[in-house]
């Protein structure tokens, strides 16, 4: 006997919006019972594939419980047709389950490198996710992920379906909480006042030191948000992860202050503020190193989606440290108050 449940008979708000495997899941796959011989199991199969459909694997099913999945390929060339399917079953299946989250899902599939996944419910078969279900989910966490680093909160609809009044609720909040932030690096400004007013040459600087720690941190922190979700980098791995940072920022760090010392030389800067400005940005791009690479691991290590550490995020924080850096270094060599 062959199965065939259908997706949208067991979960109706299967094709809603949403971030379950329910949402993702398909109805479109074949079962067999695991009594069948390899020739019944042939005859069955052949029996159910369409022009538009032909699985690369098939479920054995005991009833409605999963017990393994076949290729179609070892059933077809299997020379014994009285042999039992189960037989050549693979047993040892990852599940998931409808109610698991996009996210679960995902971080599965890419540490594990799956391209079929059974989805059960108290061992009962009731969907799958095929290539090309899980090429669906993938895209969408991608997507997600990317927005949630771009400061403004995942789209549900397609970006020409959400109207503007949508647009504004998933980017006012971040951009709120972005506007908070920033408001400390004014506040930062205005600290060291008297120190612009003894060196308004310092003020020619702001943008380009501020701009590099931010830059600098927002590469960090998106190429380790993404080693992280592949499963490459855990909490364990925070020491090396720093080391190499580290490692990297200071070669970077040593050509950004080349280069800032040779635009201080083409704005006709002395010699005092070149040298601070060169400092400057060997210590912000250091700092931001350290920044960028540890506090996306902690906010994964207290249990928060390491996405949500909006690139922004981490650039409106070194603005304001950096500032202080500068501001520092600049008292120091200028002896100012």
């Amino acid at each position: 006997m062959s199965h065939i449940y259908t997706h949208g008979a067991h979960y109706p708000e299967a094709h809603q919006a949403g971030d379950k495997l329910a949402h993702y899941m398909s109805a479109d796959f074949i079962a067999l019972s695991d009594d069948l011989t390899v020739e019944e199991g042939r005859s069955t199969f052949l029996q159910q594939i369409s022009d538009d459909y032909f699985p690369t694997y098939v479920f054995i099913v005991c009833g409605a419980m999963l017990r393994g999945a076949l290729p179609i390929r070892a059933l077809l060339q299997e020379e014994n047709v009285a042999k039992p399917i189960t037989s050549l079953m693979t047993s040892d299946l990852v599940h998931a389950a409808p109610d698991d989250t996009r996210h679960e899902t995902a971080r599965l599939i890419e540490s594990r490198g799956m391209t079929l996944i059974p989805v059960t419910e108290h061992g009962r078969l009731v969907g799958c996710l095929a290539e090309k279900e899980i090429a669906h989910l993938l895209a969408d966490e991608a997507t997600e992920d990317a927005q949630r680093q771009g400061a403004t909160l995942p789209l549900e609809k397609s970006y020409l379906e959400i109207s503007p009044v949508g647009l504004w609720k998933k980017r006012a909040l971040w951009l709120l909480l972005l506007f908070v932030a920033e408001a400390y690096t004014s506040s930062v400004i205005q600290h060291f006042e008297e120190a612009l007013e003894s060196a308004i040459a310092l003020a020619f600087f702001i943008p380009l030191l501020i701009g590099t720690g931010g830059n600098s941190g927002t590469q960090i922190t998106s190429t380790l948000v993404r080693a992280m979700a592949l499963g490459e980098v855990r909490m364990a791995d925070m020491g090396r992860v720093i080391r190499k940072e580290m490692t990297t920022a200071l070669m970077i760090a040593v050509t950004l202050a080349a280069a800032g010392c040779l635009r201080a030389w083409m704005m006709g800067i002395g010699p005092e503020i070149t040298l601070i400005v060169s400092l400057t940005l060997l210590c912000i791009t250091l700092w931001s190193a350290v920044v960028s690479s540890v506090i996306p691991m902690v906010i994964k290590r207290v249990g928060i989606d390491p996405a949500v550490v909006s690139a922004p995020f981490i650039a409106t924080l070194i603005d304001g440290t950096g500032l202080i850096i500068y501001f520092k270094i600049a008292q120091y060599f200028l002896g100012l108050s």
